[in-house]
């Protein structure tokens, strides 16, 4: 398994140096020194912590669909002409940016502040790996 680096692996989830170094202290993440003498954490435990702390969270929005993607989050722009619009939405530590006609819009009352739920449908997914030097 890939060894990652406690710089790298507060970069990869997100948070501090410090809370990656509170999770070995903890017991949440373990750890080992690596050949240089580096403190290093498994890339498959932090894969699954990564997981584990990615949990979309609970929301009250009552509608039922086979979609698995499905990012509730909050309208933090929209930009309309007269055809079509661009929405973002922050859900989570992820942002969400969706094309769409005007018309949806309006319908669908979206502006800044709304509460909503993207729904994410790819055919194509790229996956790209990093060097070895860091992320």
């Amino acid at each position: 398994m890939p060894d990652i680096r406690i710089r790298d692996a507060a970069q990869l989830l997100g948070v501090s140096d410090d809370t990656v170094r509170r999770w070995i202290d903890t017991g949440t993440l373990s750890a080992r020194k690596d050949e240089s003498g580096r403190l290093v954490v498994d890339g498959a435990e932090l894969a699954a912590l990564a997981v584990e702390q990615a949990r979309t969270p609970q929301t009250r929005m009552g509608s039922a669909s086979s979609a698995r993607n499905r990012f509730p989050g909050l309208v933090t722009k929209v930009v309309a002409d007269t055809v079509m619009a661009q929405v973002e939405m922050q859900c989570g530590p992820f942002t969400v940016v969706s094309l769409m006609s005007s018309e949806a819009v309006r319908e669908l009352g979206l502006q800044p502040g709304s509460v909503a739920v993207a729904s994410v449908k790819a055919t194509t997914v790229v996956v790209e790996t990093v060097r070895e030097s860091g992320v």
